[in-house]
């Protein structure tokens, strides 16, 4: 039997906060063998992750390829379905899918799917509605045995998966100007496709090319750079639920999304999370108004309380 197979193939938060469900999985199926179909690129993760033997890689939903032998278990940690339900009804065979339930898939009895709860929670109740236990708390992952690139460094990560998410970059620059004009050493990080904006938030804040990490790491090395960083500060992006991971001191600015459904757990106290308190579209093409009533005077607030200081 080819063991368990885990359909999350979404971004990099998407994954951090499914880790706490994986762990669950783990401890109830210690002698099986779990393979994770999601993104090729987080089979960088893997080792930090200790709950995974295998990646399928699967770009997206109407991806997912049949293992080579049948599966004993599937387990849904992707959506509410019909589709994400449709990719592993394909392939399940005989084998049982845990998944939440849904009108179009009746043979499947799941719990059924509350938008409202917080994403690391959402699937630990999954998983308990088939026996399993696991914690939403636990979010930890170990730490890269490679060197970060720039150890003690401020990170930060201007970009983000959707324009309602962005903080505008000249806010960014005048954050990462004041930062460095304390004494920090100050980084700007992106994809290769946010390498522009990266240069754009550096030259704003009078920082040299040497600057710029965007495009110039892969994620094991990302990864490295931000469990090693002094501060984190960014949007509602993977690389905050990054900091969140490694347990790195973070100034996170939430938007058209509550906290309380993608920020980090509550009473973490290395973790200064903004919000207006106003909820939008996330998947916006513009900054959406409630990010937009962040100023710079409270990030640079929040950054002198995530590093020891008053705010």
């Amino acid at each position: 039997m080819s063991g368990i197979l885990v359909l999350r193939a979404l971004g990099l938060g998407d994954l951090l906060v499914a880790v706490p469900a994986l762990r669950g999985l783990r401890r109830a199926c210690p002698g099986e063998r779990i393979t994770l179909a999601a993104p090729e690129p987080f089979r960088e993760l893997l080792p930090l992750l200790d709950v995974v033997d295998d990646l399928q890689p699967t770009a997206g939903l109407g991806a997912l390829r049949a293992p080579a032998e049948p599966p004993s278990l599937l387990v849904n940690l992707h959506g509410s379905g019909p589709e994400s339900i449709a990719d592993l009804a394909a392939v399940a065979g005989e084998a049982p899918v845990f998944t939440h339930a849904h009108p179009d898939f009746p043979a499947y009895h799941g719990p059924q799917w509350t938008e409202e709860l917080p994403e690391r929670v959402r699937w630990c109740r999954l998983l308990a509605y088939y026996g399993i236990e696991a914690d939403p708390a636990d979010l930890r992952i170990a730490r890269p045995p490679r060197p970060s690139p720039e150890p003690g460094a401020v990170v930060i990560h201007p970009g983000a998966a959707y324009g309602a998410r962005r903080w505008p970059a000249a806010r960014f620059s005048t954050v990462a100007r004041e930062l460095a004009g304390a004494g920090h050493r100050v980084v700007i990080t992106g994809s290769a496709a946010e390498r522009e904006l990266a240069g754009e938030v550096a030259a704003g804040a009078g920082l040299g090319e040497g600057a710029v990490f965007a495009g110039r790491t892969g994620l094991a090395e990302l990864t490295a750079l931000v469990a090693d960083a002094e501060l984190v500060v960014c949007g509602d992006t993977g690389v905050a639920h990054l900091a969140s991971a490694c347990g790195t001191a973070s100034v996170l600015l939430f938007g058209p999304t509550p906290p309380a459904r993608w920020g980090p757990p509550p009473g973490r106290g290395e973790h200064v999370v903004l919000w207006s308190g106003t909820t939008g579209d996330p998947f916006a093409d513009r900054p959406d108004p409630g990010l937009l009533r962040i100023g710079v005077p409270d990030v640079l607030s929040a950054t002198r309380l995530a590093l020891g200081g008053e705010a």
